[in-house]
């Protein structure tokens, strides 16, 4: 099966361990020299519709990825949180 980065927009983060939904894949982490993706970025739950801003954005390591779906993908663990970023 293939798939392209912007068909990863499309499948929602499930964990494996107790069927969590973490949301779906907004972004990837690259590492430039070796190519090689590091992490998966779903971006956090907004709070009171958006009003009071966003929960800190999930990484999803990319070892703990474990089967993609045709619209899901399986991680085992919990993801590591991080603040959003502010794109300029």
């Amino acid at each position: 099966m293939e798939t392209t980065i912007a068909d990863l927009r499309w499948k929602e983060v499930i964990s494996v361990a107790d069927g969590t939904r973490f949301g779906y894949v907004e972004d990837m982490e690259v590492d430039m020299e070796s190519g090689q993706v590091r992490c998966l970025v779903v971006p956090g739950r907004r709070r009171l519709f958006g009003l009071l801003g966003r929960e800190d954005d999930r990484y999803i390591p990319w070892g703990t990825v474990r089967r993609f779906g045709e619209d899901i993908i399986l991680v085992e663990g919990e993801p590591q949180l991080r603040a959003l970023r502010r794109r300029r």
